[in-house]
């Protein structure tokens, strides 16, 4: 253990140079051999982060473990009554957060928070409920939440919505209630009295810049200013950040109101500051936060932390990371292990950045895990720093952790970004001289990297090494090699080799890969094949890839090619009027009128009736 930590401390040393100006991008050495530590740049630690350690009197995972290792009891809602455990709306975000994988337990304390805790119920509470308990499918407890939501006149936020819409939409035992869903969304905004006015606000404040005469305007509509009116209007306003923090700036100014910003609102204009243009903006709010005794709750932290990472705003994201992890509501391991995956995922990931997640994770007494040494692992193979991360894996075996097929495959990956596929190859011999076999996604990422770096062939010699060794194709592999193909222009080769695999290997193709193929494929005018292929997707039950033929079969096909491509269509009986409708459009909008007329007068005879088909040939 001591030696595995002397060797990350002395990592972190080499990579400890820290700028709010500008980012020290390591770049990858190719060579025989990676530079060694010694030769890296002398950086200085840091003397202090911008934001100390604060001390708090309550400790909210003290509640975590009475919630979880109880059955919910009138005894445990008279210790959560005690003093000593205060609650505020940061620590129900964080308990709900983390009682995730338990709907009943987090169902109940939700209902107790609302109906004894003395705490204001809000949009953000019911709504993260709302997606625990979609997630568990515990959708008794879901439209009993949902219900006594609007009751109290709580509207479901749109990201929310589309969320958990789309969850529930993915299987067929869920589609009943995805569909109730909608309908209950649609009259629960009808319903909702503060949409309207919200939109009067939104339309007012965008309407121009922020002036005397937008607040004149705001004062005499007499608001009905309430956390939950001043949240909705915000995430309106989320397209103008700037416009978003004047309206908020103003609302918590109107003394005359009565109203005071809560943490509800704070929270909410921060998820609208966390953008390029508005960054030292989100940072002042956070320390206005700080000055009045609220702060940032975990639900915040990993939305603002997503749009931070959407923006490649690594730096932000990290400063983001260390000011939760010096408060109440840390971060999860997986929340630390996803942030390194993030920062590795660039074309030169700042070693820098890296060693501050982790240093800032161990700071709290926690030792690193190995998915933590993963990330840090991943970013130095990804800038090809070999030596450094063979070292890294060095101090992982010496805190318990053997490497895996995910440690290997980082190496793999990192070797064939350096062009040294011969290593990389050897990685492979290497694990099963060590024990550990390589599976499908290590083999998928040596013969992705020979790829990419325009050695199909070679790609091909492993592919077929890797069978002969028991393996079988699956999709994210026969991807990979289709694309191999393509990016050499052996179009034709892509098309044999994608339906033999599928007929012969029993292998299904994604999508994209059918779309890929069958672009390539009309593009060099083969269009039999483009739809051979179209046939297998829909024997496939995926929808059918129509848009480009459309096009295609109105400058190349024949009268005869269009019918087929129609049977292909072919949903039971018939296709649909909008198959029908778009091929002989497209015939029409080509000047080949005689054989659009001839594709109406074999169409169904309702179709000839439609509207659309009257309207276009009335045109002529």
């Amino acid at each position: 253990m001591y030696r595995s930590k002397t060797v990350l401390s002395s990592l972190r040393n080499a990579y400890s140079k820290i700028s709010t100006r500008s980012s020290y991008l390591i770049r990858p050495q190719v060579g025989l051999t990676s530079p060694p530590i010694s030769s890296s740049p002398s950086l200085t630690i840091p003397i202090q982060f911008p934001h100390q350690v604060r001390s708090f009197a309550s400790k909210p995972d003290s509640i975590l473990q009475l919630l979880l290792e109880n059955a919910w009891s009138k005894q445990v809602e008279e210790q959560l009554k005690k003093p000593d455990t205060p609650l505020t709306h940061e620590t129900a975000i964080y308990l709900l957060r983390k009682l995730d994988k338990h709907p009943e337990k987090a169902h109940s304390f939700l209902n107790w928070v609302i109906r004894d805790s003395g705490l204001t119920p809000s949009s953000p509470l019911y709504s993260t409920l709302l997606r625990i308990l979609a997630h568990q499918r515990s959708m008794k407890r879901f439209w009993t939440t949902l219900t006594d939501m609007k009751r109290r006149g709580f509207c479901i936020d749109e990201e929310t919505y589309k969320t958990v819409y789309s969850l529930l939409n993915k299987e067929e035992s869920s589609k009943a209630d995805a569909v109730a869903l909608a309908h209950f969304h649609e009259r629960m905004v009808k319903e909702n009295a503060v949409s309207d006015v919200a939109g009067s606000v939104v339309v007012a404040v965008k309407r121009g810049e922020w002036s005397c005469e937008v607040e004149r305007e705001l004062q005499e509509m007499k608001l009905p200013l309430s956390d939950e009116f001043v949240v909705r209007v915000l995430k309106e306003l989320r397209e103008t950040p700037l416009k978003a923090l004047a309206f908020f700036n103003w609302v918590g100014g109107c003394c005359s109101s009565g109203y005071r910003h809560s943490s509800v609102a704070y929270n909410a204009v921060l998820r609208v500051l966390a953008r390029p243009g508005s960054v030292a903006e989100f940072w002042s709010v956070v320390d206005e936060m700080k000055s009045v005794e609220h702060e940032v709750d975990l639900d915040t932290y990993i939305k603002v932390l997503r749009q931070f990472q959407k923006f490649r705003m690594m730096e932000e994201a990290v400063k983001l990371y260390e000011f939760m992890m010096d408060g109440r509501y840390k971060p999860s391991v997986q929340d630390c292990s996803l942030l390194l995956r993030s920062l590795s995922a660039g074309p030169s990931p700042d070693l820098d950045l890296v060693f501050r997640v982790s240093r800032k994770f161990e700071s709290t007494g926690e030792s690193l895990s190995k998915a933590v040494y993963d990330g840090i692992h991943r970013s130095l193979t990804s800038v090809a720093r070999f030596e450094e991360a063979e070292e890294m894996v060095k101090a992982m075996r010496g805190a318990g952790y053997e490497p895996d097929n995910i440690t290997y495959s980082q190496l793999v990956f990192g070797l064939c970004k350096a062009k040294r596929l011969e290593e990389a190859r050897g990685v492979l011999d290497r694990m099963e001289g060590e024990g550990c076999v390589p599976d499908i996604k290590t083999w998928t990422i040596l013969i992705q990297g020979h790829c990419r770096n325009n050695e199909v062939d070679k790609a091909f010699a492993c592919f077929a090494e890797m069978l002969e060794r028991g393996f079988d194709i699956d999709s994210d592999l026969l991807d990979v090699l289709v694309g191999g193909f393509l990016s050499q222009n052996r179009v034709e080769g892509a098309c044999k080799f994608l339906i033999e695999m599928v007929r012969n290997a029993d292998v299904k193709p994604w999508q994209t890969t059918y779309k890929g193929v069958i672009d390539k494929l009309l593009e060099i005018k083969k269009g039999d094949e483009a739809l051979d292929l179209l046939e297998m997707m829909k024997k496939q039950n995926y929808p059918a890839y129509a848009e480009p033929f459309d096009g295609y079969l109105a400058k190349f096909g024949s009268l005869e090619d269009a019918k087929k491509f129609l049977d292909v269509l072919s949903s039971k009986d018939s296709p649909s009027f909008a198959a029908y409708f778009h091929v002989v459009e497209a015939f029409y909008r080509e000047g080949r009128l005689a054989d659009a007329k001839d594709l109406v007068f074999v169409c169904p005879h309702h179709f000839r009736t439609h509207p659309k088909i009257t309207a276009l040939f009335g045109a002529a």
